[in-house]
């Protein structure tokens, strides 16, 4: 006789039961209960369809309840609430949201995947129309209505988990200025501290502001403007809120029923995934788990033991008894640019089990390149390594562009098996140049974890290094003198690595030395000629980069962020107004190789050139910026490219003030601003008649286009791009680009602008295209107002390319370097 089983949940692991318990028996009744709409539906994707990289809502729906229902041969039923479970009866009573009819259904085996729900906390001003969580499709349906309809210009992300670093990120694409508030002294919870301020420093960098160690506790509406109001007394201005404040396992259906919880609501299981009771099974969030690096009982939600558990769970009804090892806890998110990855226990994890744990492991941390530094493209990682004293591997984070994924995932197998550091020394990974290096980011982090082991080296770590009592240390610096203009640890004596052997003397035997450089190799280096003439040595682990980012306090001081957000210009090129701009491929180069470049290339060039750099580190535009400060030359801009950077950089300080990349004249106010107003064809072509003369005559020009001025600016054909109604009025009533502007006379239904383009070009006159174009050329800077597009209903997408894109502010910075101002 066939059995009958009931799921309760149809996403991830209830879903993925039903589908193999069917292949594994095509005989057994399946009834499938979900009380909402949707089923197997991707909840990691949510927020990437709220950003606009998923463009279709139907790529979210993995499964339809009709199609699962057909391939499967089971009963789904979607809208359908289990209220309660009667075990001793082996039964349970289900609600018909639609209908609101009650009713029993027997089962033999129950499966529980009630999954988890977002916290909400008493906090006043939680239920304002404005703030939202993020959990299912209907929300999501909520939260991407509300954004493109009602087209907020701030937000502010509550939590800083996997949920709320994906919405700052993609609320960020959609081009609104974010905050994101945080209970913690840091986001991310997987990773370890010093970990996660690489991850801060770099969503600091997106203009994204960070309120750590700090709560909510009110919100509160004044007009069309929300006051989000800290614990600390910040303020917080914003139009919408994001709760991602975490997840409470949905056990009180289990409990209900007198089934073992724990005190967190998570349903008790067995090692084959049985509740306390037999003939009943639970799986996914909900469920207590083991974990399997220390073996305690954790709660840990993910998507990946879901579906396995999921697996189980119909094996072992099918008769297989098979076991759930545990979970270790793999997990990988985009944050930005950056990839941030974890596998098994971190530091904060293992000293949770004991407070002395820290005496029995170690941890290492390397900064290679996803591939070989010869081949364009290599990116630097960080990778941090945790082993005990006989060298398992206990767990790992990673933080980088490229490659993350690879490595993370080869070290949580490693870990799976019960691997080694020596383990990971020895592992033959696949290497061509396009893809790894010879010896790959994982064996870098086998081989300095064995050196550890082994005493070949002494770590430091920078927690340590700010604990120490500096009296019985000397604090060493072997990068070369022009690397220190970009900073050093306080306190320090330099000394550069190839000038170390020959100036012992001037260290003392009876101190630690610590022993510092940029990324940790050179230091190495350095710590073994120390230890071999005798001397005490340590390797500040991460070098001098890793301990300016870790040590940095990243929480924002500015609590009212500029009503105006703005998305920020991915472009593949940048165009920087010089007479003479040098080029310099630094792609690829080890520490101090791009700076010692840098400064060897400027030594040739002369005053007021620009010098456009190309590197693959990560941490160049900042380095760069600091050393320019520091040697009198000027900082213009850097740029993100898919696998690189590009920095520019001008010989000499700042002459006077610099406008977003535009070199100013040395000899004072000598330019021209114009605020192009009209959207006329006449006053178009005159406006840049007049901007290529005075570019002609070496004057630096800007043009500032407003309103109906930036039809001059949209493309010629149509874009998609999500708008409002309103917005797609406007777009369908004005012209689109220059060829379909009218003249301010005599327009005669468009008979206007024809003829005078025939004039213009019996007379050989440039038409407003090409005068455009020879604009660009000539360097004139072309400025869109964000403020009047946001009016107009225009995106950047309809705009043409080699644009810029500011506020009033960036006009008047040129107007106030101009002596020639005109109104057009």
């Amino acid at each position: 006789m066939s059995k009958k089983v009931l799921i309760v949940g149809g996403v991830a692991g209830g879903a993925s039961t039903a589908a193999r318990l069917r292949r594994m028996d095509e005989k057994v009744e399946i009834i499938l209960f979900e009380r909402g709409k949707y089923i197997s539906y991707a909840n990691c994707g949510l927020p990437y369809y709220i950003g606009g990289a998923i463009e279709e809502r139907s790529n979210l729906l993995l499964q339809t309840p009709e199609g699962m229902g057909e391939k499967f041969n089971m009963e789904v039923r979607v809208e359908n609430e289990v209220l309660s479970v009667d075990k001793d009866n082996k039964k349970v009573k289900v609600k018909n949201l639609k209908t609101g009819e009650e009713y029993d259904e027997s089962y033999d085996v129950l499966v529980l995947s009630p999954g988890s729900s977002p916290l909400k906390p008493p906090i006043p001003g939680i239920d304002l129309p404005n703030v939202f969580s993020l959990w299912t499709v209907p929300d999501t349906d909520k939260i991407k209505s509300y954004v493109d309809q009602k087209q907020p210009k701030r937000a502010v992300v509550v939590g800083g988990g996997f949920i709320g670093i994906e919405m700052a990120e993609n609320l960020h694409d959609r081009g609104l200025h974010v905050s994101i508030v945080e209970m913690a002294d840091q986001i991310m919870n997987n990773l370890d501290y010093d970990m996660a301020q690489l991850v801060h420093a770099h969503v600091a960098s997106k203009g994204v502001n960070l309120h750590l160690g700090n709560g909510v506790k009110q919100f509160e509406q004044k007009g069309d403007v929300t006051i989000v109001h800290l614990q600390n007394g910040e303020q917080i201005e914003t139009d919408m809120v994001i709760l991602s404040i975490g997840v409470k396992p949905n056990g009180q259906l289990a409990s209900d029923a007198g089934l073992d919880v724990n005190q967190r609501g998570g349903i008790i299981v067995n090692e084959y995934l049985q509740t306390s009771d037999e003939n009943i099974y639970a799986l996914g969030d909900a469920i207590e788990v083991v974990d399997f690096i220390n073996h305690r009982k954790a709660m840990i939600p993910l998507a990946g033991p879901a579906n396995k558990q999921g697996r189980i769970v119909a094996n072992n009804i099918c008769g297989r008894q098979e076991k759930y090892k545990g979970t270790q806890g793999s997990a990988i998110a985009k944050v930005f640019d950056l990839a941030v990855a974890s596998t098994g226990n971190s530091e904060k994890v293992l000293g949770k089990i004991d407070k002395n744990y820290g005496k029995n492991y170690r941890v290492t941390y390397v900064h290679p390149n996803s591939h070989a530094g010869y081949y364009p493209g290599g990116v630097p990682m960080t990778i941090k390594l945790i082993f005990d004293m006989e060298g398992k591997v206990l767990g790992s984070q990673i933080v980088g562009y490229d490659g993350v994924d690879k490595r993370i995932d080869v070290i949580a197998a490693s870990i799976r098996f019960g691997g080694t550091v020596y383990d990971l020394e020895e592992l033959e990974l696949a290497y061509a140049p396009p893809f790894s290096s010879a010896k790959d980011p994982v064996n870098m982090a086998g081989f300095t974890a064995e050196n550890i082991l082994s005493g070949v080296v002494e770590p430091m770590l920078v927690r340590e290094l700010e604990e120490a009592n500096r009296d019985d240390i000397v604090v060493l610096d072997v990068r070369e003198p022009i690397e220190r203009d970009m900073g050093f640890i306080d306190g320090s004596i330099n000394i550069p690595l190839n000038d170390l052997r020959k100036q012992l003397n001037q260290l003392p035997k009876d101190k630690t030395i610590v022993v510092y450089c940029a990324v940790g190799i050179r230091a190495y280096i350095g710590a073994r000629i120390l230890m071999q003439n005798g001397y005490k040595a340590k390797n500040l682990l991460g070098g001098y980069r890793y301990y300016s980012v870790v040590t940095k306090d990243y929480n924002t001081s500015d609590i009212t962020p500029p009503r105006q957000g703005i998305k920020e210009e991915k472009t593949e090129k940048v165009e920087v107004k010089s007479m003479n701009t040098i080029k310099l491929n630094a792609c690829g180069l080890q520490c101090p190789g791009p700076i010692m470049q840098v400064y060897n290339k400027i030594n040739d060039m002369n005053e007021g050139e620009v010098l456009e750099v190309t590197a693959t580190d990560p941490g160049f535009p900042v380095d760069v910026k600091t050393w320019c400060e520091k040697t009198n030359n000027t900082f213009i801009r850097s740029e993100k490219c898919k696998d690189h950077f590009v920095v520019y950089l001008k010989k000499g300080p700042d002459c006077c003030k610099e406008i977003e990349g535009m070199t100013c004249d040395v000899n004072g106010k000598d330019g021209s601003s114009m605020v192009v107003f009209s959207g006329d064809l006449d006053k178009a072509i005159a406006s840049f008649i007049i901007a290529n003369g005075a570019a002609a005559m070496g004057k630096p020009v800007t043009m500032f286009f407003t309103f109906w001025g930036l039809n001059v600016l949209r493309k010629d054909e149509k874009v998609k791009v999500s708008k409002s109604i309103i917005e797609k009025m406007f777009g369908k009533m004005m012209p689109r680009g220059s060829k379909k502007l009218g003249i301010s006379r005599m327009n005669m239904a468009g008979m206007g602008s024809i003829m005078i383009k025939k004039v213009m070009k019996d007379k050989n006159v440039d038409s407003l295209e090409d005068l455009i174009a020879l604009a660009k050329k000539n360097g004139v800077r072309i400025v869109a107002c964000t403020m009047s597009m946001d009016v107009m209903g225009l995106k950047k997408e309809e705009l043409m390319d080699g644009i810029e894109y500011a506020g009033v502010a960036s006009y008047l910075g040129a107007a106030d370097d101009a002596n020639v101002n005109l109104f057009i």
